[in-house]
């Protein structure tokens, strides 16, 4: 990378550090740090939730989906647009109009209020662990994205790097510096895509012309995939929008309920069809700049073919001349590290307020919660660059994690809010064999009937044993104010 470009994406590092210094000094206690205050706009929540969920992991993994299947790939995306509205519908008003969840931090006190704390233990174990996974998936994105523009740079060195940057950022500044950083994030890699990425790129490998003599006529179709792929990715990613701790985040971020539901619908378009075709868009164009040789110079040639989502950062390096190459890295990092601080955060809370909170309670007003926090942050934070070192596949690893918390919070978090039968014992059950489920097929069956993921199996199960448990072992009950249902079980 030349000088320039250096400096322009070492300037940006230091730019979003210093932002998260800056909230350092401001974070007063747990609404900030947790929850943004909970008066944020619809604008700011709506890019962060997209910033967040797309981010640096989705983009790099959509130029790994562009450059094996081509366009079809952006179907993956058209799951979060539906995922994003249905919670919009379905989701946010029973959250934002219930008076309980005013002063909520975290998913799992859904799961506390609607049946007990054993509950909502379980369920934060389960949500700290699968978004520790995410962010180890953002922290291997970055270091692809580093790797495959400096030729010299191995990747572990490359993780070390990423996850360090990540980590300091988010220790530092707490929900409210991610949420508008998110938004200047956000802006830069669209601005960056639109008017650098894919019109310089486009033009550099040969237009129109070169990709339809140079790729498979499949990779430019819409229907290059099978019904296993597009049901994997529908039950792996649109429940995540009814589990995700980074999504009760915002919507407790948000100060009402209209607020919330304009920022999903926000969220949704820009996840499909906007980024979904972008991202596509640049790693068919690494495709066929793989194809011209024009990766042959980094002594790449194969490396592409073996890691397609190596290809775009390759790309970028390639087609970009000096300045637009620091601008557009700078991009690509900052959508990366949308996705990291949110998981991490998101990871931490769980932590702090489900897991210790439950032993140990915790005082959110006090003046050592904030530190406290910190170095929770930051062990997590530790622990997912480790993580990152021994993984290969950042799709893979998003998308495992995706699975992991859908397969066991999906079904009950459904139940607790539209079924009055549900009980503690049905959850907990649910929890554990429907996520067990996934994460044991995943691990020791390359090859499940019909081809189906392992979520659809794990989600099946656990929706089998919540239903039967519940009506086996229900619980005592005692009616809120509000008409909600309690249960007094301990």
């Amino acid at each position: 990378m030349h000088w320039i470009d250096l400096s322009i994406f070492l300037l940006y590092m230091l730019g979003m550090l210093g932002f998260g210094f800056y909230f350092l000094k401001r974070n007063e206690g747990a609404d900030d740090y947790y929850v943004g205050g909970r008066n944020m706009s619809s604008l700011h929540v709506g890019l962060s939730v997209v910033a967040t969920d797309v981010g640096g992991g989705f983009s790099i993994g959509l130029g790994g989906l562009g450059f094996t299947m081509g366009i079809s790939g952006s179907w993956l995306l058209f799951t979060g647009l539906i995922g994003a509205w249905m919670a919009a519908v379905f989701l946010i008003p029973k959250v934002k109009r219930n008076k309980v969840f005013d002063k909520a931090y975290t998913f799992p006190e859904v799961f506390k209020y609607y049946f007990n704390a054993r509950v909502a233990l379980i369920a934060g174990i389960i949500s700290a662990i699968g978004y520790a996974g995410f962010t180890s998936s953002q922290i291997l994105a970055g270091a692809k994205l580093a790797r495959g523009t400096f030729a010299d740079l191995d990747l572990n060195t490359a993780i070390y790097i990423m996850g360090s940057i990540a980590v300091v950022y988010t220790v530092m500044g707490g929900l409210k510096a991610v949420i508008y950083t998110d938004t200047i994030q956000w802006a830069i890699l669209m601005l960056g895509l639109v008017f650098i990425g894919i019109p310089v790129s486009y033009y550099a490998i040969g237009g129109w012309n070169a990709i339809q003599s140079t790729v498979d006529p499949q990779l430019l179709s819409m229907t290059n995939l099978t019904w296993q792929q597009v049901v994997g990715w529908a039950v792996t990613i649109i429940p995540i929008w009814f589990v995700g701790m980074t999504l009760y985040q915002r919507i407790y971020a948000c100060k009402d309920e209209q607020t919330a539901k304009r920022a999903w619908y926000l969220a949704g378009l820009f996840e499909w069809p906007v980024m979904a075709f972008m991202g596509v868009a640049l790693g068919l164009f690494a495709k066929v700049a793989a194809s011209q040789g024009m990766f042959d110079y980094l002594g790449a040639a194969n490396i592409a073919q073996a890691d397609p989502e190596t290809g775009l950062p390759m790309l970028l390096r390639t087609v970009l001349p000096v300045g637009l190459m620091g601008i557009m890295m700078s991009a690509y990092f900052s959508a990366i590290l949308s996705t990291a601080d949110s998981c991490l955060m998101a990871a931490s809370g769980n932590t702090v307020s489900d897991i210790i909170n439950y032993f140990k309670e915790i005082d959110h007003e006090s003046d050592t919660f904030i530190r406290f926090s910190q170095i929770t942050t930051f062990v997590i934070g530790a622990a997912a660059v480790i993580t990152a070192s021994a993984m290969s596949s950042v799709l893979d690893l998003m998308l495992k994690s995706y699975a992991f918390m859908v397969s066991g919070l999906f079904v009950p978090i459904i139940g607790a809010l539209y079924w009055k039968k549900s009980s503690s014992t049905g959850a907990i059950a649910a929890m554990i064999l429907g996520g067990g489920t996934t994460v044991f097929l995943q691990e020791f069956f390359e090859q499940l009937p019909a081809g189906l993921d392992p979520n659809v199996f794990g989600i099946t199960v656990s929706a089998v044993v919540f239903i039967v448990l519940s009506l086996m072992f229900p619980d005592e009950k005692d009616v809120h104010s509000d008409g909600a249902t309690f249960k007094k079980t301990k």
